[in-house]
């Protein structure tokens, strides 16, 4: 039952059902109240990467609150937050150099926005546009709605957001033979635009796989084109990595699988493996020193209560040091999604289906695609029934699953997923 006092996110109260109550879990697995289990097929939220309760990070917490739960970050400086800085560097592009903290991926999404844009402006130029691509999701805070697709989610607010420029995204997925085509149109619309790339502060993508937007995939040779584009109009490029980030597309980020140095990332989610909130933007040594300045206006003048929480820096270190040891897991499962998704071809409701890395996705035939199709109510109780955690995004089927999923867990739930898409 709903509790009288809580308002649920995404959640039309009066249509709901009631909420179920979790009382425990353990890798894959959430234990309701009435006992019954359930396989978590999305991560809850895609966060928990590493499975629920993992004991090291759990005391990797319980050993730094014992130390130090909190302190402020202006003026202050911390052991937790100096080594996962390091750590982070270390795995991405030489490009990547200053880490920036913040709480969630759409604060992670302002801070890239305000710093590109006083980039620019510290340098005295009027960079007040930005590029971003349809079906974009990059937060609920009013710039990330602002850079994310006109959608019900932004609507009431329309009037509120700034005015984006948008390209369509690349999507591409099994068997499609147009996709060249389409990346070569939207690079020319990106190009034409960048005729006058005093206008821009920056061009802002999901990389390889655009989230909440359906799980569409685009490839690596895009965001290479792209990044040329970006470098020869002197345009700064921006990747949202919130979702993509820490091993979720086969890779320890997108950025690195395609080869491509963005001159600033966001990262969230998957960073303390789903245990507390945490974000980071990293931008280049280029933005950071414009900024750097004996004129106190050219300040960041950004900041949040809990920046480099070090109880969250602490848990993300000892996601990052798993990371290292399951490296295998998420470099593996590409493979073992594409062997078990290989049958749901013939099933008749069933196309588009794509794999990047640790993500799986396919959209479900109908005659009304989108977030609001009642089918992803049915297939959610369905499975459910059936003892797993799916949320489709209307149409849009995806499994994006906790590392520590072993591959018989996985081939059961394509098992039952191929049953569920047959009784519909």
């Amino acid at each position: 039952m709903a509790h009288p006092h809580l308002w649920y996110p995404f959640t039309q109260a009066k249509l709901a059902p009631d909420p179920l109550k979790v009382k425990s879990a353990q890798g894959v697995w959430l234990e309701l109240e009435n006992g019954q289990r359930l396989l978590d097929c999305i991560s809850s939220w895609w966060v928990n990467i590493h499975g629920h309760a993992h004991p090291k990070i759990a005391e990797a917490i319980y050993q730094q609150a014992k130390q130090l739960e909190q302190v402020i970050f202006a003026g202050f400086t911390h052991d937790p937050a100096e080594q996962i800085a390091t750590k982070l560097i270390e795995k991405l592009p030489p490009k990547s150099n200053r880490v920036f903290f913040s709480d969630n991926g759409s604060t992670a999404i302002e801070v890239a926005l305000k710093m590109a844009y006083q980039y620019w402006a510290n340098q005295q130029q009027k960079r007040s546009t930005f590029i971003a691509f349809e079906g974009a999701y990059h937060g609920d805070t009013f710039g990330a709605m602002a850079v994310g697709a006109r959608s019900i989610f932004t609507q009431p607010f329309d009037d509120l957001l700034f005015q984006v420029e948008f390209v369509d995204y690349p999507e591409t997925y099994w068997e499609d033979d147009r996709i060249e085509e389409k990346e070569d149109k939207i690079l020319f619309a990106i190009q034409q635009k960048l005729q006058q790339p005093e206008r821009y502060a920056g061009i802002l993508i999901e990389p390889l796989v655009q989230g909440a937007g359906g799980m569409r995939m685009c490839r690596s040779i895009f965001l290479q084109k792209l990044a040329r584009l970006a470098k020869d109009a002197g345009t700064l490029l921006i990747f949202d990595e919130i979702m993509t980030g820490f091993g979720r597309t086969g890779e320890w980020f997108s950025c690195v699988k395609a080869g491509v140095e963005p001159d600033i990332l966001c990262l969230s989610k998957g960073i303390t493996g789903g245990f507390l909130p945490l974000s980071v933007t990293i931008s280049s040594e280029e933005i950071y020193q414009g900024f750097y300045s004996d004129d106190l206006t050219k300040t960041f003048f950004h900041g949040h209560s809990y920046t480099a929480n070090p109880l969250g820096c602490a848990a993300a270190l000892a996601s990052l040091e798993l990371m290292q040891e399951n490296e295998p897991k998420f470099r593996g499962m590409d493979a073992l999604h594409r062997q078990f998704l290989e049958p749901l071809k013939t099933l008749p409701n069933v196309e588009k289906l794509r794999v990047t890395g640790t993500i799986a996705a396919f959209d479900v035939i109908t005659d009304q695609p989108g977030y609001l199709n009642q089918m992803a109510s049915k297939i959610r109780t369905q499975a459910i029934d059936r003892g797993m955690v799916l949320r489709p995004l209307g149409n849009v089927v995806y499994l994006m699953p906790p590392y520590c999923i072993t591959e018989g867990e996985l081939e059961w739930v394509y098992q039952n997923l191929a049953a569920i898409l047959s009784d519909l």
